[in-house]
């Protein structure tokens, strides 16, 4: 099987290069083509020879996708519709905005973590998207030079895929890579813990933990996440960690009528985060057929944030994009 070039590490395609008896500087001309050029073909590299661009072309390609469909919502908002393995399909998003923009991206087919109110994860689990397959979706965009931002927010879990993850993150972030810092980038979990805490060893890009319910049954009975791993257990490993420096840790709070947006539910989260360096995000959540549940007020919203800033955590309420191209939060669902 032939090997995807985008989404190699440094150290990968050193292995590579070694083990095909190229001069060991090939790797980081490699790197400099795939990420900084950021070319589309083997024989667009004109300082290999052409010795080495034809064995190339034999064991290996670079995996650059155009995006199949573009939607555009009436807030600017772009969702891309990208083919991926075995006739599947993936998107991505494009959220402009006055002082920055921001891509998220997918890092699965589908997601095996079930959450009932994710239009995601209601269609299953097909599969783990590579690095390669996770960076086309920067760099086969018309925008990527105006990136200022990356979430891995899209389709699938992170922690369930996070050698591909992790792989991903660090060409964006070295030097050899696109050299960005680790503060542009966010990724998100539902709370696996192996995964996380190995993510929290090794990236020191911002976490975003899916948290909707701090009562522990009724978050099992949206997440069932929590049965394998409680929250109590996600809370306990995080606060190892320090959070005071450039790393940020934020929790995704979506806001459900009468599920989890009463004032108890307000005093439970203060209580449950107490102490810990944090910022809660809330999100409206975006009604659709596949999920029983209904959005909350307006004015229920605004009670729930006020509570928590009252109460010493920073709270915010996220804007809704896209909504009206199924492009907001828990609505990709990669249909073709």
């Amino acid at each position: 099987m032939k090997i995807n070039l985008l989404g190699q590490t440094l150290p990968q395609l050193q292995e590579l290069c070694a083990g095909e008896g190229f001069p060991r500087f090939t790797a980081k001309q490699l790197c400099d083509w795939l990420y900084k050029k950021r070319v589309d073909s083997i024989d667009a590299m004109t300082n290999l020879s052409l010795t080495q661009r034809a064995r190339l072309n034999e064991i290996a390609f670079i995996g650059r996708e155009h995006p199949v469909r573009c939607q555009v919502s009436k807030d600017g908002t772009k969702k891309y519709l990208f083919p991926v393995l075995d006739g599947h399909f993936i998107e991505a998003v494009f959220i402009p905005e006055e002082d920055r923009a921001t891509l998220c991206v997918s890092c699965q087919v589908g997601c095996k973590m079930g959450c009932r109110f994710c239009v995601t994860g209601q269609q299953g689990f097909h599969g783990n998207l590579s690095a390669g397959d996770i960076l086309n979706q920067l760099f086969s965009i018309p925008e990527f030079e105006q990136l200022t931002n990356v979430v891995f927010m899209g389709m699938g879990e992170p922690m369930d895929n996070l050698d591909a993850v992790l792989a991903a993150t660090q060409v964006l972030t070295a030097d050899w890579g696109l050299g960005w810092s680790p503060k542009r980038i966010t990724v998100s979990t539902v709370g696996i813990i192996p995964g996380l805490k190995r993510f929290l060893d090794e990236s020191q890009c911002h976490l975003a933990v899916s948290l909707h319910n701090p009562v522990p049954q009724e978050r099992l009975a949206m997440m069932p996440v929590q049965k394998a791993f409680p929250l109590n257990q996600v809370l306990a490993l995080l606060r190892e960690y320090d959070w005071s420096g450039q790393r940020r840790l934020s929790f995704e709070y979506t806001m459900f009528r009468g599920e989890n947006d009463d004032p108890i539910h307000a005093q439970k989260l203060v209580e449950l985060l107490k102490g810990l360096d944090c910022r809660v995000n809330l999100i409206r959540f975006h009604e659709s057929p596949e999920a029983p549940f209904k959005t909350s007020m307006p004015t229920t919203i605004k009670s729930f944030q006020d509570y928590l800033n009252r109460h010493g955590i920073i709270c915010t309420l996220r804007a809704s994009r896209g909504q009206d191209i199924d492009a907001a939060c828990g609505l990709l669902a990669g249909k073709e």
